[in-house]
């Protein structure tokens, strides 16, 4: 369990509900800055090594989550030890950033029984998970490939995942060897209709395939369709370093002691560029659900790395394209996925490592996801609280969910696999059958680190039943789906379709995908959508009828707005009208919004959603 820091206010009482977490606690890899306070001018950033240079008053606690802890020294109290105690933090920060390496929490350490628990969340890490969730998606023409079972493909890639029925595991095995870190085509989605998603890393241009390897290579890209679209993963998104300097600008102008005038703020937060950011990847994942959707075809998202934003993109699609994915069970199951599975590099990406290639792009897709919730409340189960806990577990590395970055570590450290041999931890030998239960846990395990109360908050009250699943579209959809023109390869780049001679880079002719599409020359794009464009209905029609389940938000001025509840947690003062920075007070703000919606639309009622359910369980079950 990483050394965290936890302050206990007078007449309060940890529950035994949550043993791991409280409003009051604070990870030390979570604090982002430290300050001594004593009177009203003075004020002491400590730092490791630095003396403190007078007895404090208070101490302020900033989190690198947008949190700011206030720690008053009150007579009577630890007034007589407050300087003993600031520099204890001091320490313990210090010996913290210097062993960053965590084993997680164990079932023991959680006060669990040693029994295997199974978990919340099914975790893709058996052949038998990955079944299961392609029979649930009717990827009739795919199957589970064991091929990097022994991690000796690709280390970033879970150990299990889809290709094509037809294609051998022999042709996946040379097929990715052409790709940038051994990260080939596989599905990420298949669409009910008959449309696959795929995603793939970077070609390896200066490799020298075979015409056998060539021909598998494009086999799996066109996943047995004859319309097969190249997308441009990066095209007119933000660059790795944009993120991160967009989100330490904006955590910077978030904080009580920003130097931004108050009338200067909002320019100062448009300065940050990070709402035009959350804005681009709306805007292309809207354009990729059209594609999607529109025509029976495989929509490739290729990126170099295949880690980042083809997870962010795909994850985008699926939730503005499935209502499965926007249920509690299927946002987790997407989550673990798209993100764990796939290998995002959590650790270096939010900066737990110190490594420079620092960039929240998992905070960036959340951000994304709040604002759908804002545009379609209706249409989620979940609720803004679930995804507060989300954006703040990834902050505190307390699970192997988050605490690797790749499946091979995370697989390594629970013990699973070791110098590629699958072995099982000690004390946990007895296995169900058929299959491996990890006994570390994750971070879908709630019910260690929140209360029932607060789980409860997760699911959203103004869920409109009609919307889930059950009642979703046919597997097939002949209405809308219409089969692509034949052998058509397109490559999709700056918001349009231009036409591709071949799929691959090593022909005779060399392909567009080798080229950066920031070299090519900018095609015109039409005044009429891109899903009037892809319906063929002229645009005189008005807006093109949406296909049913399918989401398009807006993303024109303010139709993006600030995630005030997240960002402005350290600013009690502007959090007025919203609810108090603490989830006891999003807790209170959430039944006065209940109450009012049993005013307001008396269809809805929240008691069918918390009194019926076990909050235990309102995690596991997706109905």
């Amino acid at each position: 369990m990483p050394p965290r820091v936890t302050f206990q206010p007078r007449g309060w009482q940890r529950s035994q509900e949550t043993p791991l977490s409280s409003e009051y606690d604070f990870v030390l890899v979570n604090i982002g800055r430290l300050e001594a306070v004593s009177g009203l001018s003075r004020v002491q950033l400590l730092r490791p090594g630095s003396p403190l240079k007078f007895t404090p008053e208070e101490i302020l606690i900033h989190g690198r989550d947008f949190r700011l802890l206030r720690v008053a020294f009150e007579a009577g109290g630890l007034e007589p030890q407050a300087f003993q105690v600031t520099m204890a933090i001091v320490r313990a920060r210090a010996q913290s950033s210097q062993a960053q390496q965590y084993a997680g929490i164990s079932l023991s350490k959680a006060g669990q029984s040693s029994g295997p628990r199974k978990p919340p969340v099914p975790l893709l890490e058996t052949s038998e998970d990955w079944e299961t969730e392609r029979k649930k998606q009717g990827a009739g023409s795919w199957r589970v490939s064991p091929v990097n079972e022994r991690f000796d493909v690709a280390t970033s890639l879970p150990r299990y995942f889809w290709v094509p029925k037809r294609t051998l595991d022999s042709e996946v095995r040379r097929a990715f060897g052409h790709f940038h870190q051994g990260r080939g085509p596989r599905l990420s989605w298949h669409h009910p209709g008959g449309s696959d998603l795929l995603r793939c890393g970077g070609f390896y241009t200066a490799s020298d395939p075979n015409k056998e390897d060539i021909r598998a290579v494009e086999s799996m890209l066109q996943a047995g369709h004859s319309d097969v679209v190249l997308v441009d993963t990066v095209d007119e998104l933000p660059s790795l370093t944009d993120v991160q300097l967009a989100h330490l600008k904006l955590r910077a102008l978030c904080l009580p002691d920003s130097s931004a005038a108050e009338e200067k703020w909002l320019s100062a937060l448009e300065g940050t560029r990070w709402l035009d950011y959350v804005r681009s990847c709306l805007r292309k994942a809207s354009d990729i659900s059209v594609l999607v959707t529109s025509r029976v075809r495989s929509v490739v998202l290729q990126e170099r790395g295949d880690r980042d934003f083809n997870g962010l993109l795909s994850s985008l699609v699926q939730l503005l394209s499935a209502p499965e994915a926007r249920t509690l069970l299927g946002f987790q199951s997407l989550v673990q996925r798209e993100w764990v599975a796939a290998g995002h590099p959590f650790l270096t990406r939010l900066g737990v490592t110190g490594a420079s290639e620092e960039a929240p792009v998992f905070l960036l897709f959340l951000d994304c996801v709040w604002q759908l919730l804002q545009q379609f409340p209706a249409e989620f189960e979940f609720s803004e609280f679930f995804l507060l806990a989300l954006h703040d577990s990834a902050r505190v590395p307390d699970t192997l969910t988050f605490l690797r970055d790749t499946p091979w570590e995370r697989a390594k450290q629970s013990g699973q696999f070791n110098s590629y041999t699958q072995i099982y931890t000690a004390g946990y030998s007895q296995l169900p059958a058929g299959n491996s239960v990890n006994p570390q846990l994750s971070v879908w395990d709630w019910d260690l680190r929140y209360s029932s109360e607060q789980i409860l908050q997760f699911h959203n009250p103004g869920y409109d039943p009609e919307h889930c699943p059950d009642s979703w579209l046919p597997r097939q959809q002949p209405n809308f789906m219409v089969s692509g023109p034949p052998s058509s390869v397109w490559l999709f780049s700056r918001g349009a379709l231009t036409p591709l001679n071949q799929l691959c880079p090593w022909r005779d002719s060399p392909s567009l995908l080798a080229v950066s599409s920031r070299w090519l020359p900018r095609p015109a794009i039409s005044s009429e959508s891109l899903a009037d464009q892809e319906w063929g209905l002229p645009s005189h029609w008005g807006a093109c009828p949406l296909p049913p389940g399918l989401l398009l938000p807006g993303y024109l001025g303010p139709q993006i707005r600030l995630w005030r509840r997240c960002y402005l947690r350290g600013r009690p003062e502007v959090q007025k009208g919203l609810s108090a920075p603490t989830i006891s007070g999003l807790q209170d703000e959430l039944s006065h919004l209940q109450e009012l919606l049993r005013k307001w639309t008396p269809r809805i009622s929240p008691e069918d959603h918390s009194e019926k359910r076990d909050p235990n369980t309102i995690v596991s079950q997706s109905r």
